[in-house]
């Protein structure tokens, strides 16, 4: 490893995940300290124990969608660590997957107040820290449903459309002070949330849905998250400075259809 985050504070939602936990793992081993956000205890705690061994972290049982537990988190981290450094604004579900007109008020409610409302609220509290020590990397999770259609996921790729516009407009409003904001759009992975999605539509053969969308897929296969930490750390390391308000596709080509 090459030390691209030495001396950094990185705070990650979702931590609990398998994209959160692989983020934190690439940023421990390029020398950051690491906060872990979750509400998930069991899940947080194992992967505290294992990412520990990495380097220095510490972790915080918060729901992204409470104003007041995002302001204790934030909080907490400042005054333990003094900064923030890098925010992976990760934290989000799936939903239910079903065409629009079956989805329900409820369907809408749930995924908007997790993928939306807790993505506005990471950056509402974290952006003042860093607009104050006028630097800062903010990484917010979107997905390739964030930059097209996608049939049956229409609540999920709504709110990762709404997504992008708070990464450009954070970006605008941000700039002026050397804070960053972007978002990444990966194409399903290979991960616990594509096998219960997998599983959601069609309990009896959910390899036949992996073998359906892999075929959409120009490389042919689900990225993996190790894939995606890669380009989390370009992010959140010094080596984008010059790069705000953009969108990553991470997506095996999909983008190009």
């Amino acid at each position: 490893m090459t030390d691209r985050l030495k001396g950094k504070i990185a705070v990650i939602t979702g931590a609990a995940g398998d994209l959160g936990a692989a983020a934190a793992e690439i940023f421990l081993k390029e020398g950051a300290k690491v906060v872990l956000i979750d509400r998930d205890q069991q899940k947080l705690t194992e992967s505290r124990e294992y990412l520990s061994q990495f380097g220095e972290l510490f972790s915080i049982i918060a729901d992204v969608t409470s104003e007041k537990e995002v302001a204790d988190y934030v909080d907490e981290v400042v005054k333990r660590w003094g900064r923030i450094d890098v925010f992976l604004n990760n934290a989000g579900i799936l939903g239910r997957v079903a065409p629009l007109v079956e989805q329900s008020v409820k369907d809408f409610d749930l995924i908007m107040n997790i993928n939306v409302k807790g993505v506005f609220l990471g950056l509402k509290k974290v952006l003042p820290i860093m607009i104050e020590q006028k630097s800062g990397s903010i990484i917010n999770t979107s997905s390739v449903s964030g930059l097209m259609g996608s049939g049956g996921n229409s609540l999920y790729a709504a709110s990762k459309h709404a997504v992008v516009g708070l990464t450009k407009t954070a970006a605008l409003e941000a700039g002026h002070q050397s804070v960053r904001v972007n978002s990444i759009h990966p194409a399903p992975l290979d991960s616990t949330m594509m096998r219960k999605n997998e599983e959601g539509i069609n309990s009896d053969n959910p390899s036949e849905v992996r073998e359906r969308i892999s075929s959409r897929i120009p490389l042919g296969r689900y990225g993996s998250t190790s894939e995606v930490a890669k380009l989390l750390l370009f992010l959140a390391s010094d080596d984008s400075e010059f790069i705000t308000g953009s969108q990553y596709r991470i997506d095996g080509g999909m983008g190009a259809r």
